[in-house]
C-alpha cells in the first residue's frame, strides 16, 4: 500500500475523511500526539488499525470524536461526564464511559461494556471526524509498545505502507497521551496521567478523584480499561535509564560512548565540555513533555548509541504524566547514583 501524506488544507482534509468512509486507515494530529484513525463502527476498518499497530486485540481503543453530539447515540453520558466535558473538552482528557447496547464494536472495547472516548483540542482532527460523520478509533500512531509520534515524520517512520494516508499538522503541543479517567469505577479514578491533573478534575466534579495508576499487573485474562495499564509502552529498543537532576555530576563522569542524554537546558549547559551525543527537553516541564517521545525515537534510531540517559521531572502536575512515560520507557532502570531510589 502505497501512504498519502497530506497537508493541512481543506481539501486534503476531504480527501482523508473519504478514505475513512471507504473503511481506510487514516493518521491524525491531535494536540497531544498522532493518532491512528479508521471508522469506529467498520469492525474490518477497526481490524486494521490493530494490524498497523501489531496491538494485541485484548487492548482497548479510544473512540475519538468531533462533537459530543456525535458521542450521544454510542455512550450513556453522566452528569459528572458533562461537567468534565464542559470543562476539559476539547482537550486532552479521556473519559470511560458504559456503552450503549450494540451500538459501539466489541473490538473497540477489547469486550468490555465501556468505551474510553475523547475529544481533541486540534480542530482540524475535530472537523476531519464531523465530515467523515462518525466516530474514529484514536489509538497512537506508532508500533505498538514504541514511542508516540509527535510529529508527523514520525508517523510516516512507523507506518509508512501499512496506512493509506497521513495528515500533516506540524508538530504536537503536549507531547504525552491525554488523561485517561474512569467514570464507571464507584469513585472516578484515573488510569492514566496526562495534562489534566487530578486537582482539577477533582475541583470541577466537587468530589474525590482517585489516582489509580500505581503499578499494578493485570492477569494474562484480564482485559485493561485503557491503553497503557497492561502491556509494555512508549519503549525504545535502546536502553533507558532515568536520572535525578540532584545526581548530574555523577553522571557526567559516567558516561562513556554510546552513551546518550537527554536533559533540559539549565542542565545541558554544565555539559558543554563533554562530547556527548545530547537532546534537549527545553526550558521548563511543559517543553519536556513536548519534546520527550521525539527524543527517545531519535536516539533509537542511530546506531552509535547504546543507552539514553534520561532526566526525571518534579512529580506534579503535568510532570506526573511525563514521569510516568518516562518510567515505562525505561522499564523502571534508574541511574544509580546517590540519589537514586
Amino acid at each position: 500500500m502505497k501512504t498519502k501524506h497530506l497537508n493541512n488544507q481543506k481539501e486534503t482534509v476531504a480527501e482523508a475523511a473519504k478514505l475513512l468512509q471507504a473503511g481506510e486507515v487514516v493518521a491524525f494530529p491531535t494536540e497531544t500526539v498522532y493518532g491512528l484513525g479508521a471508522d469506529a463502527t467498520n469492525d474490518l476498518a477497526v481490524k486494521k488499525v490493530f494490524s498497523a499497530k501489531g496491538r494485541p486485540a485484548d487492548n482497548p481503543l479510544i473512540m475519538t470524536v468531533g462533537s459530543v453530539e456525535q458521542l450521544r447515540p454510542f455512550v450513556t453520558i453522566s452528569d459528572a461526564a458533562k461537567k468534565l466535558m464542559t470543562a476539559f473538552w476539547p482537550g486532552s482528557l479521556t473519559i470511560i464511559l458504559p456503552i450503549k447496547e450494540g451500538m459501539v464494536s466489541m473490538l473497540v472495547t477489547g469486550g468490555l461494556q465501556t468505551a474510553a472516548v475523547r475529544m481533541p483540542q486540534n480542530e482540524l482532527t475535530r472537523s476531519l471526524i464531523r465530515e467523515a460523520g462518525f466516530p474514529i478509533v484514536g489509538p497512537s500512531a506508532n508500533l505498538s509498545g514504541k514511542p508516540s509520534p509527535t510529529t508527523a515524520a514520525h508517523v510516516a517512520h512507523d507506518m509508512d505502507g501499512k496506512i493509506a494516508a497521513i495528515v500533516d499538522d506540524g508538530p504536537t503541543q503536549v507531547g504525552v497521551e491525554s488523561t485517561v479517567l474512569d467514570l464507571t469505577a464507584a469513585v472516578p479514578t484515573i488510569l492514566r496521567t496526562g495534562a489534566v491533573s487530578q486537582e482539577d478534575m477533582a475541583d470541577v466534579l466537587g468530589s474525590e478523584v482517585i489516582d489509580g495508576t500505581s503499578p499494578k499487573s493485570l492477569s494474562a485474562d484480564q482485559t485493561p480499561k485503557a491503553p497503557g495499564m497492561k502491556y509494555r509502552h512508549y519503549a525504545p529498543d535502546k536502553d533507558v535509564f532515568v536520572f535525578d537532576p540532584l545526581d548530574w555530576s555523577d553522571l557526567k563522569e559516567h558516561l562513556q560512548t554510546g552513551d546518550a542524554v537527554m536533559a533540559d537546558e539549565a542542565l545541558l549547559k554544565q555539559f558543554s565540555e563533554k562530547k556527548q551525543p545530547s537532546w534537549s527537553l527545553g526550558n521548563n516541564l511543559d517543553q519536556a513533555s513536548e519534546n520527550l517521545f521525539a527524543g527517545l525515537r531519535y536516539f533509537d534510531d542511530q546506531e552509535n548509541i547504546e543507552r539514553i540517559y534520561v532526566q526525571a521531572m518534579p512529580n506534579i502536575g503535568l510532570g506526573k504524566a511525563y514521569n510516568n512515560r518516562l518510567a515505562k520507557a525505561s522499564g523502571g532502570r534508574l541511574f544509580e547514583g546517590p540519589h537514586a531510589e
